[in-house]
């Protein structure tokens, strides 16, 4: 996909992947459709970027706040072309603690935000796609989404129930729904992230933080820039023979038990 002037939500963008990743889509020539909670952190975005922003404080879990988003970016720039799913928690508890079970509204939030909001915006930007012109000419694509999954997918620690099923979840729905919009010539892909160095993991000590890259990170030896995630989204939109996968980024990190 070519793209310049085309439109992608972005949701997460106050920070952290989901702002590298409106960064580097803005500048390939794409204007924003930034969604986040704090507005805070989407007014400093847009003060960075410019004119070429829309924002919306959205609850990627709430139906009307999605849709009431999706609408605006519509009304701001006409279509939708791209989706990049950034929005997620991080919530952790064992499945026993403390003689207590996982708390309930844990598993439900970690759940709600990062695998029913994922696919809450997937279903509610392809509609949107569906409406654009083939890029390029007829055999062109509509539109692409990006999804945030985690190498917790499949290497979850201890205390990560929640969020590596939510993880797991976002790469299971990868190729159906891939299959489900291939009529429509939409493209689905997610990227698993290993260690980022982001808010997630920033309150840290540097001891703890050095340790777990000498642990469990093969090379480069430092956890992940936001960046390089946000490198991998461009190429992605940009590559139209990417589809229905999940690709790794992780400097060939294997997660230990905790």
């Amino acid at each position: 996909m070519n793209l310049k002037d085309k439109v992608a939500v972005v949701t997460g963008a106050g920070s952290g992947l989901g702002r590298a990743s409106a960064r580097a889509l803005a500048e390939a020539g794409s204007r924003i459709a930034a969604f986040d909670l704090s507005a805070e952190r989407l007014e400093a975005l847009k003060q960075e970027l410019g004119t070429k922003v829309f924002t919306a404080m959205v609850d990627v879990a709430d139906d009307g706040s999605v849709k009431a988003g999706i609408d605006g970016a519509l009304e701001a720039f006409g279509a939708i072309h791209i989706a990049v799913n950034c929005a997620g928690v991080a919530d952790a508890a064992k499945t026993v603690s403390r003689g207590e079970p996982f708390p309930l509204a844990t598993w439900n939030k970690v759940i709600g935000i990062n695998l029913t909001g994922t696919f809450n915006v997937i279903r509610w930007a392809a509609l949107a796609m569906t409406r654009n012109a083939p890029d390029g000419g007829e055999k062109g694509e509509r539109g692409v989404i990006i999804n945030t999954s985690s190498g917790a997918a499949t290497q979850g620690q201890i205390g990560q129930a929640a969020y590596s099923a939510s993880k797991a979840g976002v790469m299971g729905l990868t190729l159906p729904v891939a299959r489900d919009l291939a009529q429509h010539r939409i493209r689905v892909v997610s990227i698993a992230p290993g260690l980022f160095d982001t808010a997630m993991v920033a309150g840290m000590p540097d001891t703890v933080s050095q340790s777990i890259i000498d642990r469990m990170i093969l090379f480069p030896d430092r956890m992940g820039r936001p960046e390089e995630f946000a490198a991998l989204v461009r190429h992605i939109a940009e590559n139209s023979y990417i589809n229905a996968t999940t690709l790794d980024i992780d400097a060939g990190a294997r997660m230990h038990p905790k």
